[in-house]
């Protein structure tokens, strides 16, 4: 397999804006959570967030201490690609797929483009960028990368890694769906996810302690979309830290935080 053309290193050459110059080096200076993850109850595209800092003594805190170490030899990699561009009134916009009702897990559910890593996949970004281009036709040349989020990992042992970029010029993307995996390619305001409008939430339970599920509803010229779970919690991250604040509601139950793991253990 050829290999795939390398994101832009900068965006001097190309940008529409200062705004995006000035989100380029602010991202670029993020620093992830260390030595964490953020455990899902789905996988890509489903579920809800169970994160955060398990209570000492809870069953979720012993569960994570007794299976760390299972954790890191079984997890499997996988990236989701974060692709941030500013739309015609200036706003900051995410390219979001909705996945092909034929798919055997997760089929017509909203997602990031992304997917596991493979064998000659250099790093997370490099998994992201070649999902995203087989995806929707999106050339990594096209992009800058700017930041790899803390991992997220489903109870299935997938470990995904948020990869986000910008896209300088949203004319040199024509999106190009890959009919097998992808039904539709649209894009929404990052900010939706701060605010607390046309959100709902669901509260559910595992290992004994209640957590809370997201869901946005959107809706633009190329239809109705819901965009919930993994998907949801990733871009309520991306936003906190883009535009440097919290989400306009509650985000997680108290019992869940972000789970870090013991000094001796990474799971990168």
């Amino acid at each position: 397999m050829a290999a795939a053309p390398s994101p832009r290193d900068d965006l001097t050459d190309e940008v529409p804006s200062k705004r995006l110059e000035i989100l380029a080096q602010q991202l670029r200076l993020y620093k992830p959570i260390p030595a964490t993850t953020a455990i899902m109850e789905e996988g890509i595209g489903g579920g809800g967030l169970l994160s955060q800092q398990m209570a000492s003594g809870c069953p979720s805190a012993s569960f994570a201490q007794k299976n760390t170490t299972f954790i890191n030899r079984s997890a499997k990699r996988a990236a989701v690609l974060v692709c941030l561009f500013e739309g015609d009134d200036g706003e900051l916009r995410v390219i979001l797929t909705k996945r092909s009702a034929n798919l055997s897990s997760h089929s017509g559910e909203v997602s990031l483009p992304g997917g596991k890593a493979e064998e000659g996949d250099a790093n997370d970004a490099a998994t992201a960028l070649r999902e995203a281009k087989e995806e929707i036709g999106l050339d990594p040349s096209s992009v800058t990368v700017v930041a790899v989020l803390e991992p997220f990992l489903s109870k299935h042992l997938l470990r995904v890694a948020p990869v986000v970029c910008i896209l300088p010029n949203k004319e040199s993307f024509t999106p190009s769906a890959n009919k097998s995996e992808v039904d539709a390619i649209f894009d929404a305001p990052l900010e939706m996810f701060l605010k607390n409008e046309k959100r709902r939430w669901e509260e559910r339970e595992w290992l004994g302690l209640k957590f809370l599920v997201h869901f946005f509803d959107f809706q633009c010229e190329k239809g109705e979309f819901m965009i919930w779970g993994l998907t949801a919690q990733i871009l309520i991250r991306t936003a906190s830290i883009v535009f440097q604040r919290p989400p306009d509601f509650v985000e997680q139950s108290p019992e869940f935080h972000v789970l870090n793991q013991r000094e001796d253990v990474s799971l990168l």
